[in-house]
């Protein structure tokens, strides 16, 4: 299962059920915004988790915006939240899951198999007029996660600016990006200095995975939008971008609820992409 609802959430939590969940909300424009978020009411026993500081590493202005964190910060990281490859974890945000899905990639990509959505995120629980709390909740204690985490190497299917590079020649994936369509055609970009798409990518915006009230699709309606878009190109050759490698992963967690597994993230995305001049680019 990838995804979990409100009141399927709210029985767990009230029954006891061991798992871990973790608030994910952030804002790219105010990176302040989601703790001070989370602050003002998060659902009972959330432990916030801060997109730059613990999902990305330090930026030098040529590997993006959000930098995959090294695999021994990763680890280092899922030893401090009390993750072990056993943990029962629920994560949710309040921005249609695109933050959320890249810590479920992140951990997916590490080793952990029991990591699911909540559908609908925050705004789901305060829909069903669950309750919610203020309280900060401490960290667990990291002393068991980390030493079930030692035999974590890498992050897998993690693919390179110079993987992308070479595949603009040897055409071995397709590059699936998930910016907006204005953005993708290098109109209004606004986070990034240089406008316009990897040559050869292809376009899908990630909320073109949700339904009306925000929440995902159906397996059934992904699958048909998804292969009518890829075509005969298996899900094993795509590969996924967007403007700092988050919402990649939301496309990424469509494909899978899609049955279309087996998918890759270049995490650096078009931020690191568009930092060395020398890569071309298409408008």
């Amino acid at each position: 299962m990838l995804l979990i609802e409100a009141a399927q959430l709210k029985n767990d939590l009230e029954s006891g059920k061991d798992l871990l969940l973790f608030d994910t909300r952030f804002d790219l424009t105010n990176p302040k915004a989601g703790y001070e978020s989370y602050l003002n009411g998060h659902i009972p026993s959330a432990i916030y988790v801060d997109v730059d500081h613990d999902l990305s590493s330090e930026k030098s202005g040529q590997n993006g915006r959000h930098p995959l964190p090294t695999i021994e910060q990763w680890v280092k990281t899922c030893a401090g939240l009390g993750i072990t490859k056993n943990s029962n974890i629920v994560i949710y945000d309040n921005q249609s899951c695109i933050f959320a899905s890249r810590m479920w990639w992140m951990l997916r990509a590490t080793g952990h198999t029991h990591v699911r959505l909540l559908n609908g995120g925050y705004g789901s629980w305060l829909t069903a007029g669950f309750a919610n709390e203020k309280a900060d909740n401490q960290k667990p204690n990291p002393s068991t996660a980390a030493s079930n985490s030692t035999d974590i190497i890498s992050f897998k299917d993690v693919l390179l600016a110079s993987d992308v590079l070479d595949n603009l020649s040897s055409k071995r994936f397709l590059v699936l990006d998930a910016r907006s369509a204005d953005r993708f055609r290098g109109e209004n970009e606004t986070l990034d200095p240089v406008g316009g798409h990897i040559p050869g990518a292809i376009n899908r915006f990630f909320k073109n995975n949700l339904d009306a009230n925000g929440q995902f699709k159906s397996a059934d309606i992904l699958a048909k939008e998804f292969k009518d878009l890829i075509g005969e190109t298996p899900s094993e050759s795509i590969v996924h971008q967007c403007g700092s490698g988050i919402t990649a992963c939301h496309n990424m967690f469509a494909m899978e609820l899609a049955g279309l597994k087996s998918s890759m993230i270049y995490p650096g995305s078009w931020s690191e992409w568009c930092a060395d001049p020398a890569r071309p680019i298409e408008k």
